[in-house]
């Protein structure tokens, strides 16, 4: 019988059972490696876990300019056509995060600041451009700005301008009627119908008939105040039956005729409430201010994509109305550069255009966004749907909400605590499998003490960990990636932070200025200017 006190002093016996100790150790670890690479087949609960560093390097250019910044650790490369076509990822974005998580100071200003691409930013607040903007003027942008805040720091819109078919009159037709809303309307479907053909009958007229300085929503409203209604009298006929009935005489097959003719299928009484309703939607050009906004167009939406080009449209984040006019112009911008990378550029934009769609729910409905986020990439435009909660984009576009989602390669949650938005968040992040014990602990005549290793699923991060996450970080999800759990992102830290006004008053930009003054704010190497000296500048002032 081998005893305890034989293996201690027998030496070789002692060697053999540290030799067994050190195989079956061998063997133990061997079998934690063939685990880990069989570790799908063996994960009974979920193999969900978070991302690393090497799960997102394949993604990231290696010049930090040209990247979309996603988090302190994550970015994707605007290139979009990588060397190993596996790695390509579009450009669009889903940033969803509650009322203070830092959506403007986390994400949007850092991309303003990568300065790669042209760019369309809503700011609800007036401020990104007064504190980006001059940092974007030294770096050779044309800024633009559309102000539906303050008019005066405005340039001007006219949707007319960008009318070159039949079928953009029915898409501006199509944006006012989703994003207004008219009196003494029914849930008839009628009433819209009729309107909209009253809409793109007149629209097509000025479009089509009109002098260029009247092409604008000035005319159509002085149009439709010139349609007076007898109910008594079906065949009076007023101003705008006159013109019509010239213009069939001479154009037959006209568009606006043809529009026309469908209108006046309704009788007197029915008509008047069809002008009412029409009167109402366009309440908003009662204000003289709102006329000469729109009276012309300086913009230039279809230049945004030729050269670097910064759009600002500044709107209210509280009053949505005139919300319409930021759709129009997203409408409008979308179909204008898609066109014009297939006319004049072979598929492709020059400039890589970015819509960062601030507070994207009081911005209206852009009509098929869900056909239109799947096709921009391919032309070097993407969007970037900045939201408070997911349940405003549903509220928005309903059935198509999933669809807009699915063509989002890359989503951030900045934090929040909507219940929807948490619930979809902690199912995508999926379960992981974990090792648990429990010990038996049996007392009494013959005590016991039995321990059960078992697996089990758990959430990554279930809805109450998600509405508790600290305020610093953020959670990324790069398609076909692992999600990561990283910090924001610091825009303190960003190597143009030193341009903006955060870092100093001194590059305060100044909206009205701009708008007298163009890009002349900014002295260039080939400028004409005059010198005066400070002596005769002190005489100059004596003399006045």
């Amino acid at each position: 019988m081998i005893t305890y006190e034989t293996i201690l002093h027998n030496p070789r016996a002692m060697i053999g059972i540290i030799g067994l100790a050190i195989m079956l150790l061998v063997l133990f670890i061997w079998d934690r490696k063939e685990n880990r690479k069989n570790y799908k087949h063996r994960v009974e609960f979920g193999s969900a876990r978070w991302g690393n560093k090497k799960d997102i390097e394949p993604y990231i250019d290696p010049v930090f300019e040209n990247n979309v910044i996603l988090s302190e650790t994550e970015m994707l490369t605007m290139n979009s056509r990588p060397a190993n076509p596996k790695y390509a990822r579009n450009k669009n974005v889903l940033v969803i995060g509650g009322s203070g998580s830092g959506k403007t100071r986390f994400f949007v200003k850092p991309n303003l600041l990568q300065m790669h691409s042209s760019y369309v930013v809503t700011d609800p607040k007036g401020q990104l451009l007064p504190e980006t903007g001059m940092a974007l003027l030294k770096n050779g942008y044309k800024i633009k700005v559309f102000n539906t805040i303050n008019f005066a720091k405005s340039q001007h819109y006219n949707p007319f301008h960008y009318i070159h078919s039949e079928k953009d009159i029915l898409k501006i037709v199509n944006v006012l009627m989703l994003n207004t809303k008219g009196e003494g309307k029914s849930n008839d479907p009628f009433w819209d119908k009729a309107e909209s053909m009253l809409y793109a009958a007149l629209i097509g007229y000025i479009n089509y008939e009109a002098p260029e300085n009247e092409q604008n929503f000035k005319m159509l409203l002085e149009m439709i105040n010139s349609m007076e209604v007898r109910e008594d009298d079906e065949s009076f006929k007023n101003a705008i039956d006159l013109i019509f009935e010239d213009l069939e005489k001479e154009k037959p097959d006209h568009f606006a005729v043809r529009q026309y003719k469908k209108f006046k299928l309704a009788a007197g009484k029915t008509a008047k409430s069809i002008l009412v309703s029409a009167g109402a939607r366009l309440a908003p050009f009662d204000i003289a201010e709102l006329r000469e906004l729109t009276a012309y167009d300086d913009l230039e939406l279809d230049t945004i994509g030729d050269e670097k080009t910064a759009l600002f449209l500044i709107m209210s984040d509280t009053d949505g109305t005139f919300s319409f006019l930021i759709s129009m112009i997203y409408t409008q911008l979308f179909n204008l550069l898609c066109e014009k990378a297939d006319d004049e550029y072979g598929g492709r934009l020059p400039v890589h255009v970015r819509c960062l769609i601030d507070e994207c729910a009081n911005c209206g409905t852009i009509p098929n966004l869900e056909k239109l986020v799947a096709t921009i990439r391919s032309r070097e435009i993407s969007a970037c749907l900045i939201l408070q909660a997911k349940s405003q984009l549903k509220a928005l576009y309903k059935d198509h909400c999933e669809t807009i989602i699915g063509n989002m390669d890359s989503q951030i949650f900045l934090g929040g605590n909507e219940t929807e938005t948490l619930k979809d968040l902690s199912a995508v992040l999926g379960k992981e499998t974990i090792d648990f014990f429990t010990i038996q602990d049996t007392k009494g005549m013959q005590p016991s003490v039995a321990t059960n290793y078992q697996k089990t699923g758990h959430d990554l991060m279930s809805m109450d960990e998600l509405a508790v996450m600290d305020g610093g970080k953020c959670i990324v999800q790069v398609r076909g990636v692992r999600p990561f759990m990283s910090k924001k992102y610091d825009v303190t830290k960003h190597p143009k932070y030193h341009l903006t006004a955060d870092f100093s008053a001194k590059n305060y930009f100044d909206i009205e200025k701009y708008i007298k003054r163009g890009d002349n704010l900014i002295l260039k190497p080939d400028d004409t200017y005059e010198v005066i000296e400070a002596t005769d500048m002190e005489s100059a002032q004596a003399d006045q």
